[in-house]
């Protein structure tokens, strides 16, 4: 009886190697597809980031855009960016540069 248990416990078994190198084939599988779907939801996010701070500037751009058919506006930006005045008016600086 003793010599049966040694004999089946030295017998190769090739559907356990099979098996084995199946289920290790598939996991690695299975493990590179979540590292690939993991960077690409990073990319994504990355992406969706880009495009919530384009439209942001987007909107402020439109903003700017409706500002410059206001003629006092126009007015402001050409006083203070540009050192605009009226006829007649005398520029007046602080003396300290921007």
């Amino acid at each position: 009886m003793q010599r049966q248990r040694q004999q089946k416990r030295r017998r190769f078994s090739w559907f356990f190697l099979i098996m084995v190198g199946s289920v290790i084939y598939f996991s690695s599988i299975i493990i590179s597809q979540q590292l690939y779907l993991s960077q690409v939801g990073q990319d994504q996010a990355a992406a969706e980031a880009r495009l919530a701070a384009a439209q942001k500037e987007n909107e402020a751009l439109r903003q700017e855009k409706e500002k410059l058919n206001e003629l006092g506006y126009i007015e402001k930006i050409a006083r203070e960016e540009l050192g605009m005045t009226r006829a007649g008016e005398l520029p007046y600086t602080t003396g300290r540069s921007k």
